[in-house]
């Protein structure tokens, strides 16, 4: 064994007997009293960790929330300082490539430690155990502590299917030094790694490095360790569920009215403005805050009963967490939206015929502006669909049937764009997750399906003109703070009669854990 396949380290003990008393459990089992220091060039440590471009066959619950996506601006800037420190790292290309601030150029110091996990022998990631040849040893010889690499490290053809490393804390410092990047002199990182800390713990991490000193957007952390969707302490906290629920509706809500194709493009009242006639722009007919509330109360829940939770906020059925980061919660609701969109504008149900008709009459002609060049069936202020009801009422029937659906979906298998922005949803970035979703023949099957038995129903609200005193009566049940529950019922009720095997017994097994009989 030559000395390269070693490293010397320092153990630090850290606990308190009054940790002792912390609620340990499955997911957050009893961590071990000490973790270690010592330092590792940083192309090393990028083999180690698995930090590289994922290959387009890798599953993506693989990543278990751990691997991250590469935002490479963020590393771009670190790597300009690392070679030219500071303020030399801010100037721009042209004047970091001529010869007159050269005298700006600086250390690149990173003297902040990575903090990492070793995996112990037989540790299962994304259903999958680490081989026993890819394990770090630790050696304790009288005290001095070595950590004893797998052999082929330094080979260009070793990568673990398991990484024996996960970076808890530092990836894009990793990311900031090309693959196997022969550099002029050394440059190791300081790593502070503990060993075989669960994901909960993990995550715990994370949050209290970078989101209690408010170093980075905290809803940030909810995409880069899932599980913190469905933490008890964080649930608890007095800011920690918010930033989840209340911070990424909106950012949702946001891409949904903005985003150019959506179904949703200026159709949502942002800032409770007063619609303008002559405006030329079609009448929102729903608020920025209700729409919020009806994500909150649907996908973002974090809450999981009666077999049902928030397909973006809660642990389904399996146990698992659907990891889809910001970027592809958008992008898969406006795939659902556009569904439901062209299933109804294809659609020559009654309802539809009616609302269409009614905007062509001398009455309806007065009105026309609202709707613009829309189709009145899923546009005007007389479709359900386009309410407050509606809109909770369908986002609750698109979560709950993926929610229980979604084992065999294998919606964790759906990839995201290698490079993406992990701050923010960027349209370049949307537009990729778009396409790989349209891609997803089970989920747009799936989509298809749902859509078309919804459209069965009748969408007309009660003050639809036109409407005999029977339907007025019947529609008249959706108005109100009661209409959220009466439309989920009678959605639910309308795919329980379906002819389409999986639509029936999903909705079935729905109805049934909500108690809403027959």
């Amino acid at each position: 064994m030559t000395e390269s396949t070693s490293i010397s380290a320092i153990r630090v003990k850290q606990w308190l007997e009054d940790w002792d008393n912390v609620q340990f459990g499955s997911l957050r089992k009893k961590p071990q009293p000490h973790f270690y220091i010592f330092s590792i060039s940083a192309n090393t440590l990028k083999k180690l960790s698995k930090v590289y471009p994922r290959k387009a066959n890798e599953k993506r619950n693989a990543e278990i929330g751990v691997q991250r996506k590469h935002d490479p601006e963020r590393s771009d800037k670190i790597r300009q300082y690392v070679f030219g420190g500071f303020p030399w790292s801010d100037l721009s290309d042209a004047k970091r490539n001529s010869n007159e601030f050269s005298d700006l150029k600086m250390p690149g110091w990173l003297p902040t430690a990575i903090i990492a996990n070793i995996i112990a022998p037989e540790t299962v990631r994304g259903g999958v155990t680490i081989k026993e040849t890819d394990i770090i040893k630790l050696e304790d010889s009288n005290g001095q502590i070595k950590l004893v690499l797998p052999e082929g490290t330094s080979e260009k053809e070793w990568i673990p299917e398991v990484p024996p490393i996960e970076i808890i804390d530092g990836q894009h410092r990793l990311w900031a030094f090309n693959k196997d990047e022969k550099l002029n002199g050394d440059f190791e990182l300081p790593v502070v790694a503990f060993y075989d800390l669960d994901i909960s713990w993990q995550a715990y991490l994370f949050y209290t490095i970078n989101i209690k000193p408010k170093k980075i957007n905290a809803s940030l952390a909810f995409d880069l360790y899932p599980i913190l969707r469905v933490q008890d302490w964080l649930e608890r906290s007095p800011d920690g569920a918010f930033v989840y629920k209340e911070t990424r509706a909106q950012e949702l809500v946001e891409v949904l009215w903005s985003f150019e194709t959506s179904p949703w493009k200026d159709r949502i009242n942002m800032l409770g403005e007063k619609y303008e006639k002559g405006s030329g722009s079609v009448l929102p007919t729903i608020t920025q805050s209700a729409f919020i509330r009806s994500l909150i109360a649907t996908f973002i829940k974090s809450s999981s009963s009666k077999g049902l939770g928030g397909l973006f906020g809660s642990q389904l059925k399996d146990g698992s967490l659907l990891v889809w980061n910001r970027t592809q919660q958008a992008a898969f609701l406006i795939l659902a939206w556009e569904y439901m969109i062209t299933a109804i504008k294809n659609s020559k149900a009654e309802w539809a015929e009616d609302l269409r008709a009614y905007y062509t009459s001398p009455q309806g002609e007065l009105f026309k502006e609202e709707v613009q060049k829309l189709d009145p069936a899923y546009a005007s202020k007389l479709s359900l669909i386009s309410t407050d009801q509606g809109v909770r009422g369908f986002l609750h029937i698109i979560n709950d049937m993926f929610y229980v659906e979604s084992d065999k979906l294998e919606l964790n298998n759906i990839q995201s764009p290698d490079e993406i922005k992990e701050d923010r949803i960027d349209e370049v970035d949307l537009k990729s997750a778009l396409k790989i979703f349209r891609k997803n023949t089970k989920l747009l099957d799936y989509l298809e399906e749902l859509t078309s038995e919804l459209i069965k129903f009748d969408w007309r609200t009660a003050s639809t003109p036109g409407l005999d005193r029977i339907t007025k009566q019947k529609q008249m049940i959706y108005k109100g703070s009661s209409g959220y529950k009466e439309i989920r019922s009678e959605l639910l009720r309308l795919l329980k009669d379906s002819n389409i095997t999986r639509v029936s017994s999903n909705a079935n097994f729905i109805i049934k854990g909500l108690g809403y009989g027959n």
